[in-house]
């Protein structure tokens, strides 16, 4: 073996020691850097709780609706004519029988003298009729046609007063009018609007709900319902009647209650959340519905868990469990099944959690939890 060979070997030899060297201390530090991450323990997560309580709830049935004026009609006229007078201003209430608008009857009321006239006579020509029939004077063909003159002569009188009452156009019921659509000296096509008139007070919020829920709902059941426009406020009113049938397209059933509205600050056509009250009651664990934590594969909670380490001291770790969920009301969700009264539950923090994440508790700000919550400055 020569030099050279000789001294390749050796610097191979080096080489692979020194690389076993590097390998081996890399190895001993990683192990001791694992040994010591398993002996150290995450800090615990920062959380708030609560205290799972059994409540008692009103059975109800949740819908959304309209609502809908006791009663309401577009005014328009029967017959053409040129508007005369308008009695009403835009936005007043009015009585049932109060005159709206006054179409021009000067006309009519020329041919109205006419027909009175006509009736006079032929009332005067069945009067004589009458007593040359009874002298047996004229023949009872005389007389029928003097009767058949005197009716004829009256139901022309009677039409003329018609068609001037039809362009006296009045107020069908009580309620509050519209925006005016006309104005003096307009002429008038049969059927233009003249204005909207309704009466708010009742009102009616009609509503749907699934078939099943429906056949259970009898007139006189009591209603809660809140409106966008209203933040925070209740009305309360009673179910007056339910649709005959179900709704072959939907198989829905539609329902309407009744609210007082003396103010009427409810107005036809508003969005209305309804909720129908049942006699029933339903026992439940309640939770804040910050607890829980919705996934596709099942809604969860975290449960704290109190144990003691060999120290003694207290260990709380959270633990995570499959819920079922019921109803919410307000800022609450009834949990069905999956929690018991008196288990400590987080309501905050369960974003950092993870199944066995040791926890510290701080309920010092707590999320809301109110069945019925006010929103603020209302």
């Amino acid at each position: 073996m020569n030099l050279m060979t000789r001294r390749f070997i050796t610097v191979a030899s080096a080489t692979v020691l020194l690389i076993v060297a590097i390998a081996g201390w890399k190895f001993f530090t990683i192990q001791m850097m694992m040994k010591k991450m398993a002996g150290m323990k995450p800090p615990p997560v920062t959380v708030s709780t609560i205290t799972a309580e059994a409540s008692v709830w009103q059975q109800q049935f949740h819908a959304v609706g309209g609502l809908v004026a006791v009663q309401g009609v577009a005014v328009s006229n029967e017959l053409a004519g040129t508007v005369a007078g308008i009695a009403f201003d835009s936005g007043q209430l009015v009585k049932q029988g109060d005159l709206l608008v006054q179409l021009d009857t000067s006309t009519d009321q020329a041919q109205l003298r006419g027909f009175e006239a006509q009736n006079k006579l032929a009332q005067l020509s069945l009067k004589r009729a009458e007593e040359l029939h009874k002298a047996n004077v004229n023949a009872q063909s005389d007389l029928d046609t003097a009767r058949a003159l005197a009716e004829q002569a009256a139901a022309g009188v009677d039409n003329e007063r018609a068609i001037i009452a039809k362009k006296t156009i009045c107020a069908p019921f009580a309620g509050r009018i519209g925006i005016r659509q006309v104005n003096l000296g307009q002429f008038l096509p049969p059927g233009s609007p003249i204005a909207a008139l309704e009466a708010f007070d009742p009102i009616y919020v009609d509503f749907f709900l699934p078939q099943q829920e429906g056949v259970h709902v009898v007139p006189g059941q009591a209603v809660r319902m809140t409106v966008d426009a209203y933040p925070g406020r209740v009305f309360t009113g009673t179910v007056s009647a339910v649709n005959s049938e179900v709704d072959p397209s939907t198989r829905n059933l539609q329902v309407r209650a009744t609210l007082e509205n003396p103010d009427e600050q409810l107005k036809a056509g508003m969005f209305a959340s309804v909720d129908v009250l049942l006699p029933e009651q339903g026992k439940f664990i309640t939770l804040p519905q910050t607890a829980v934590v919705y996934n596709p594969y099942g809604d969860t909670v975290y449960v704290v868990d109190r144990s003691k380490d060999a120290s003694g001291a207290e260990v709380l770790a959270a633990r995570q469990r499959f819920v079922q969920l019921g109803d919410t009301r307000g800022d609450e969700v009834a949990v069905v099944k999956g929690v018991e009264a008196g288990e400590e539950i987080v309501t905050a923090g369960q974003i950092k959690l993870r199944n066995g994440s040791p926890v510290q508790i701080n309920n010092s700000v707590r999320p809301p939890n109110s069945p019925a919550p006010t929103p603020p400055n209302t």
